[in-house]
């Protein structure tokens, strides 16, 4: 079975992560969305927040898992007996972080491969931070969120 885990913080979920799922779910057999607790951020939502909001965005899915993992993504991946993450590259300004975060991956666990997707042109301009910061200031972020994630973010900000 092709599996593939796809780590992230999600806070929360935007078009952009579902497509990157969506496409994910057609190349492997199964996608684990790994929703990360150690974020080394404060992030708006709870962690069980954010695995029912990729849940929510992206309905029932037969072959997409969503679990949160604390610790170093490699340790997680391994106990899945999994041999491939999958990370998204909006733009280029992403690549060199990515780049760094699969080298150091790779020198930890050399059998473990990195898988960088870009989401539809559509996407490629949001992140979840501008989306945040959107909604915050009372913003429309319909076209980015999926209507249960602009919900969640409309009651948090009121």
């Amino acid at each position: 079975m092709r599996r593939v885990v796809y780590p992230g913080t999600f806070d929360p979920v935007t078009n952009g992560h579902t497509d990157l799922i969506l496409r994910a779910a057609r190349l492997f057999d199964r996608v684990i969305v790994a929703v990360a607790v150690d974020t080394g951020k404060s992030p708006l939502f709870s962690t069980e927040e954010r695995v029912h909001l990729i849940g929510a965005a992206l309905g029932p899915r037969e072959n997409v898992e969503i679990i949160p993992f604390q610790g170093l993504l490699v340790d997680f991946t391994r106990q899945l007996g999994v041999s491939v993450i999958m990370r998204g590259l909006r733009a280029v300004s992403d690549f060199e972080y990515e780049f760094q975060l699969a080298g150091m991956n790779r020198r930890m666990a050399p059998d473990i491969e990195t898988l960088f997707l870009t989401p539809a042109e559509t996407y490629s301009y949001i992140s979840s931070s501008l989306v945040r910061e959107i909604a915050r200031l009372g913003g429309d972020i319909s076209t980015f969120v999926a209507p249960a994630v602009q919900a969640a973010l409309k009651e948090r900000f009121g």
